[in-house]
């Protein structure tokens, strides 16, 4: 499967294993960069089994590493005594320039690091993180008023 087309149409060699619809409903992308995931052998043969959910995940700096934790994998049975924690913090491995810019970003300016995608990329493991910043309401608001205008336009067009 590595070398074929992913789900929705995506570029050759990749293959998505979760997205995290609710992420762009509640924040605002500023950013975005790929990372790779320091995961066991469960973990990898239950991303490839489909069993992952990034709903309520997020990455935080410790020290100088960045973890991504909350993100849920769900265990592999045939793994059954070597097996992992579901909800174990995931060390990601980006670019040291990368790291520190993100980590100041989140300390100082109050922006998060949300995971995006979770996909296979020619064989491994790699997540899209999101350098974001909360929705208010008012943001919230303008994203329908942009979206119902759009839905019109696009209406007047096809009557035409």
């Amino acid at each position: 499967m590595a070398g074929g087309k992913g789900k929705g149409g995506t570029e050759p060699g990749i293959k998505i294993i979760s997205e995290n619809r609710k992420a762009r409903a509640t924040y605002t992308v500023d950013e975005k960069v790929e990372a790779g995931l320091q995961l066991s052998g469960s973990e990898v043969k239950a991303l490839r089994a489909g069993t992952a959910n990034l709903s309520d995940a997020y990455a935080l700096p410790k020290g100088s590493e960045l973890y991504l934790l909350n993100a849920h994998i769900g265990v592999y049975n045939p793994s059954s005594f070597f097996t992992h924690e579901p909800l174990r913090g995931r060390k990601l491995l980006m670019h040291r320039e990368e790291i520190d810019r993100w980590t100041t970003k989140v300390r100082e300016r109050g922006y998060s690091i949300i995971p995006l995608l979770l996909y296979f990329k020619n064989g491994r493991a790699k997540v899209e993180l999101g350098l974001c910043r909360g929705k208010t309401h008012e943001d919230r608001r303008q994203d329908i008023k942009e979206r119902e205008t759009k839905r019109e336009m696009d209406r007047a067009m096809r009557r035409r």
